[in-house]
């Protein structure tokens, strides 16, 4: 595959990459107002049910699930245009994140089909956890990606797990000064 076409492929693939992140980072944040939105009086709850069902199933279909499909098609062209890089043990690892992260989006999908359902399954303190790990898988893939594996395996796995942590105490630090707020 020449140089060109390879260059063409890998932005294409980030592209969608980035499409595909930002529809699922709003996605969860949609779920939190939709959950929120059970506490308020039946006629506000009902105008935003349905509005919210609405934005849920265009943003999911329109721009999340075609990204996801389109991450994964030029994802896959570029590894058979060059399959030395299936060798990489660093492929393997952003694989498994890849996998992870497909997994996390039709999770989403499901938590999705619920909440239209009227069932709310999780509290919006759930869902806001569960928004975090999409960053985690975000910065795991890049990082990956563009370090292909030249930083220590047990650098990398204290910083995740450090990162997981420092942002499970953002979101603790934010609750608190939200509450002093209202």
């Amino acid at each position: 595959m020449d140089f060109v076409t390879y260059s063409s492929l890998k932005s294409l693939h980030l592209i969608f990459l980035v499409s595909w992140f930002a529809g699922l980072f709003y996605i969860v944040r949609l779920f939190i107002y939709h959950t929120e939105a059970q506490d308020l009086e039946e006629n506000e709850k009902q105008v935003l049910n349905k509005q919210f069902t609405i934005m849920e199933k265009k943003l999911w279909w329109i721009i999340t699930t075609p990204s996801m499909i389109l991450t994964v098609t030029f994802g896959t062209i570029m590894l058979i245009g060059n399959p030395g890089l299936m060798q990489a043990p660093w492929m393997h690892v952003k694989l498994t994140f890849v996998a992870l992260l497909i997994i996390y989006h039709f999770l989403s999908q499901q938590w999705m089909f619920h909440l239209q359902k009227g069932k709310f399954k999780h509290s919006s303190g759930k869902l806001r956890l569960w928004n975090e790990l999409a960053t985690l898988f975000l910065v795991s893939i890049v990082f990956l990606a563009v370090t292909k594996g030249t930083v220590s395996w047990w650098k990398a796995t204290v910083a995740f797990f450090a990162l997981g942590i420092g942002l499970m105490l953002l979101i603790k630090l934010y609750k608190r000064l939200t509450k002093r707020t209202h």
